[in-house]
């Protein structure tokens, strides 16, 4: 279904990510994990064709999804939809309104213009939020919920838009543990229940294992690892993450303590 050879990106001299090459046949809920700026963001960002590779194909169906453009790149956005770690939402804007904004690559630049939604569209976003169990605050501005709220209303707006593939770069990473696990499991079910393909940069061990069907791991810009939950041992951990991390060994959850400093040139 959705296919990457040799995908690459540099900046300047620096390689973001290094020929990647990696195939999604069915859907399935695919974690990527590995430390700050180890490709993870610019690898989705390059799915959604919001950054062009440098080199490398990206397929989709069988559609060269590299060469779209003007309405066609559109298209291909709102079938790949984007969730984004600071949630992306118009913070004076109701939520009902943030929901309908998924619809804009559809909709008519008159009609986008004056804020103008079918009443169809209107429905359907409600019941997306009723789904999402965040309906109540449908009225609200955005600005007015939390965090873990407003990352519900930025995946209710993906929804909008009827994807066949989800990118959630790094959808937890601002929210306290029960925000994130209420996103995790609102994102897993909708894998469950709709058959969409969900791709989420993720920074734990755990959370991947507990929520990821498979697993990926990049390491300076590399795929250096693919594989199941249950492949992702201690050792593996460590290619991925380097030598110097350590990890807990009696806690439920695997604890990365990354000492090695973070590499600045290259983007996530």
């Amino acid at each position: 279904m959705l296919r990457i050879e040799k995908l690459t990106k540099r900046f300047g001299p620096n390689v973001a990510v290094d020929a990647a090459t990696l195939s999604f046949g069915q859907p399935m809920m695919v974690g990527i994990i590995g430390r700050s700026g180890a490709g993870k963001s610019t690898l989705l960002r390059m799915l959604n064709r919001l950054t062009d590779p440098t080199e490398g194909r990206i397929e989709f169906e069988g559609e060269d999804v590299g060469a779209l453009t003007g309405r066609a790149k559109l298209h291909w956005q709102s079938q790949c939809a984007m969730i984004f770690q600071q949630f992306n939402l118009v913070p004076r804007m109701d939520v009902v309104a943030n929901v309908l904004h998924g619809t804009l690559n559809r909709r008519s630049t008159l009609a986008t213009l004056f804020n103008v939604f079918p009443q169809a569209d209107i429905h359907r976003a409600i019941d997306i939020l009723e789904r999402l169990d965040i309906a109540d605050h449908a009225p609200k501005r955005a600005e007015a919920l939390s965090g873990g709220q407003q990352q519900r209303v930025a995946i209710a707006r993906a929804l909008m838009q009827e994807p066949k593939v989800i990118l959630a770069d790094e959808p937890i990473a601002s929210l306290d543990p029960m925000n994130a696990q209420v996103v995790m499991d609102t994102l897993r079910r909708i894998h469950d229940e709709d058959g969409r393909t969900v791709i989420c940069n993720l920074h734990t061990l755990d959370t991947a294992r507990r929520y990821c069907d498979r697993v990926i791991g990049m390491r300076e810009g590399r795929v250096v690892f693919d594989g199941t939950p249950q492949q992702l041992t201690t050792g593996v951990a460590r290619d991925i993450y380097g030598a110097d991390a350590t990890f807990s060994e009696h806690a439920t959850s695997t604890e990365i303590r990354d000492h090695a400093p973070v590499p600045v040139a290259q983007p996530g």
